[in-house]
């Protein structure tokens, strides 16, 4: 699919193959989140950019929130429930 040139691959197209997208062509999605969820993705990245010592793209708390709705959706065959603590617990957590 393009957006309007056959030079020009869609953004989004190029973000599915390459797991990479600018920053201006992501959704916005507002979330809440537990104080103990937060302080885990925080200490995640860091601990993450402090590995890939300067290597490939920063690590955010965001980039970790889109790997986990990836993984939500791959495993989506598995979710079941009328509650978080149902649906958590269909895919074993």
């Amino acid at each position: 699919m393009t957006t309007g040139s056959k030079d020009q691959p869609d953004p989004e197209a190029r973000g599915r193959s390459t797991g990479w997208v600018r920053y201006d062509q992501l959704e916005r999605k507002e979330t809440r989140l537990r104080t103990d969820q937060f302080s885990r993705l925080t200490e995640l990245s860091r601990g993450l950019n402090r590995q890939r010592q300067g290597r490939g793209e920063r690590i955010t708390e965001n980039t970790l929130i889109r790997v986990a709705i990836d993984l939500l959706l791959a495993r989506s065959v598995d979710l079941a429930g009328a509650t978080e603590a149902e649906l958590r617990n269909s895919l074993g957590l």
